[in-house]
């Protein structure tokens, strides 16, 4: 039997999520229409905006609807054309990455948080900052201190914007403790449905559209709104929960039973979202690991989905100063179906699978 352990890639869709889906599917309508079928599907366009901006603390903000957290995160870096110049942290997705050019990069300390007394020195310089700096890591599942950097980065005049893509579902997600300028989030993560996500911003900055051509979400994105997705996202984020305290006491267990086999947690001494555990095994290479995790019937990654299906090295373990491990990850993260025993599953198969490769790897250096 599949046992998926690979949340933090896509999460399988909530039946919430689906019926919700399903119900907006069988209405049709066109949000835009003025029509009655139309009207309807602009009520439930406008009840899952309220929703959304409920479950993550941002009454009072605006909410621009997009295709996913790709998109929310490129629409907020859209904005840096006003600021003087713009600084990602070493963590960052790669979304972020490529939706800027020439970006200063503050670094990660050894612990896998953005190091906040070097960013204050790097916003030293002249000029109003753009700032990206995620909530929980996508690959490690490390926390930032977001209320602190905000507070840096608005002292500077600064926009602030926060990738929660990963924190959502995990983690409390306030908008407005945070003290960000913008965030962005996105269903699949949640067990909503894939090709939904949003962009949440304080009404108090002037957000300029990416997309153009229509009038549609307040004039900020053009094309017809995904109401069924949006539907199932809204239905998503009300249906989560707090993790269980059975499944991660099961996830610390597995852990200290790894360290045991001198596996390195890493991101193990910062706060990190339950859930997700980026392990490292200086003598097992990624790619091996996970071919005897699939051929076990165990999904699972070696960080980032967003790479074409690729194994590669870990930027983000690099930039903790550990490129030594960068080819060593793997990515194992619970969800909405996890189990306590799930956790147990895990470590039995991969224990024995390096148990295995030990012994022919001993025989190949005999």
């Amino acid at each position: 039997m599949t046992l998926y352990l690979d949340h933090a890639a896509a999460s399988p869709l909530r039946p919430e999520a689906r019926e919700a889906f399903q119900r907006a599917s069988d209405m049709g309508g066109n949000a835009s229409s003025i029509h009655a079928a139309g009207r309807k599907a602009k009520v439930m366009l406008e009840d899952a905006r309220s929703d959304v901006l409920s479950a993550v603390g941002g009454i009072g903000a605006g909410l621009v609807f997009t295709s996913g957290g790709t998109e929310a995160n490129a629409l907020a870096l859209w904005q840096a054309t006003g600021f003087d110049y713009v600084v990602v942290s070493a963590g960052e997705h790669d979304s972020v990455y490529g939706a800027v050019t020439d970006a200063v990069v503050a670094p990660l300390t050894k612990a896998g948080q953005v190091d906040v007394a070097a960013l204050q020195d790097l916003l030293a310089r002249d000029g109003r900052p753009f700032v990206a700096v995620m909530l929980a890591n996508n690959e490690t599942g490390v926390i930032n201190d977001i209320a602190s950097v905000a507070e840096v980065v608005h002292a500077r005049g600064g926009w602030l914007h926060v990738d929660s893509v990963q924190a959502l579902g995990k983690m409390v997600v306030d908008f407005q403790a945070l003290g960000a300028d913008s965030l962005a989030i996105s269903a699949h993560k949640i067990g909503g449905g894939q090709g939904v996500g949003a962009l949440v911003y304080d009404r108090d900055r002037v957000l300029k559209p990416r997309t153009i051509g229509g009038g549609q979400e307040l004039g900020l994105r053009a094309g017809t709104e995904n109401v069924p997705g949006i539907a199932g996202f809204a239905a998503a984020i009300k249906a989560c929960q707090p993790v269980c305290e059975d499944v991660s006491r099961a996830q610390v267990q597995v852990e200290a039973a790894l360290q045991v086999l001198g596996v390195v947690i890493v991101g193990g001494d910062a706060p990190r979202v339950p859930g997700v555990l980026c392990l490292a095994q200086p003598q097992w290479a990624s790619n091996l690991q996970l071919i005897h995790m699939d051929m076990a019937g165990i999904c699972v990654s070696s960080g980032s989905a967003c790479s074409s299906g690729k194994v590669k090295t870990s930027r983000v373990v690099t930039a903790m100063g550990r490129p030594d491990l960068a080819d060593k990850v793997l990515r194992v993260s619970a969800g909405w179906t996890t189990q306590a025993e799930d956790w147990q599953r895990f470590y039995d198969v991969w224990s024995k699978g390096y148990e295995v490769y030990l012994k022919r790897h001993a025989k190949e250096m005999a």
